[in-house]
């Protein structure tokens, strides 16, 4: 299984990656900020994703990875 990994840290939250994606799966998120005061990127349903990497490749600041077995980055 696919799985898109955020950078929490890093993202600034320009929903970049929300745009591209072809499955709309992927979403800023309003629950908590990150230490630099920005929502962040999150994949709502991580079953869906097919680890096409356009969120990836569309960050400007390199916060997404995609693991395609879903294991860690």
């Amino acid at each position: 299984m696919a799985k898109m990994n955020v950078d929490f840290e890093v993202c600034k939250g320009c929903a970049l990656c929300t745009t591209v994606c072809p499955k709309k799966i992927v979403v800023i998120s309003h629950e908590r900020l990150n230490p630099k005061g920005y929502y962040t990127a999150e994949c709502i349903d991580d079953d869906a994703c097919i680890a096409c990497a356009m969120c990836a490749m569309m960050c400007p600041d390199c916060a997404i990875t995609i693991t395609p077995d879903g294991g860690d980055k």
